[in-house]
């Protein structure tokens, strides 16, 4: 059996690619809502998920928008991320953690520290001209109930319609994932913590 030469290789690849597209042009047309307010969970063991939220950032940045940042339960020591967002402008940044539970051993100290978080992240969500809010770790506070999870449902769902939020942290409670508009999950595959490498600047913070 022959093989097709050049000319009828690029002729089915050009037939195959335009019913892709066609395909492809459909399926976006079928959507009508050009613009709203999404909650987005970033959640799973791997490594990534507050990266990807602060790539979120930087993004929102460019495109001129005012953009708000509460970590919780992460301690006071400066991030490269936040040096260089900060430098950017147009960003509110909180950290008020105050190190991880294992750190504090103090349960009421956590609470304290999560409940500052959380009346920071009403202050930002309550200003109008902030589009973007990245929670950081929201997702430790609230499976350790250092929040009242319905307290902070109910705020989130009914945040106004072109405030985008994005949550971040391991094990995100099922209520949350459904009040959610996108989940995604970083599956841990392998990590260099587990060969004896400690986080290094540049790479983990």
């Amino acid at each position: 059996m022959a093989e097709p030469n050049e000319d009828e290789e690029a002729r089915r690849h050009r037939e195959k690619m335009e019913k892709r597209k066609a395909v492809q042009d459909a399926e976006v047309a079928s959507k009508t809502i050009t613009r709203k307010g999404l909650l987005m969970v970033h959640t799973g063991a791997g490594k990534g998920k507050s990266t990807a939220a602060f790539g979120l950032v930087l993004r929102a940045l460019g495109h001129g928008w005012k953009v708000g940042v509460v970590q919780f339960g992460k301690g006071q020591w400066r991030s490269g991320e936040r040096d260089m967002l900060e430098k950017l402008g147009n960003v509110s940044w909180h950290t008020l953690g105050e190190g991880f539970t294992w750190e504090t051993q103090d349960r009421a100290r956590d609470e304290a520290a999560a409940r500052r978080a959380w009346d920071k992240a009403l202050e930002l969500m309550d200003d109008p001209e902030i589009r973007l809010l990245a929670l950081d770790e929201l997702n430790i506070a609230l499976r350790y109930e250092h929040l009242p999870l319905a307290e902070v449902l109910a705020a989130l769902t009914g945040r106004r319609d072109d405030l985008n939020v994005v949550v971040t942290g391991r094990n995100a409670k099922p209520e949350l994932i459904a009040c959610a508009d996108l989940v995604t999950e970083m599956t841990l595959v392998k990590h260099h913590f587990a060969a004896g490498v400690k986080a290094q600047e540049g790479i983990e913070f």
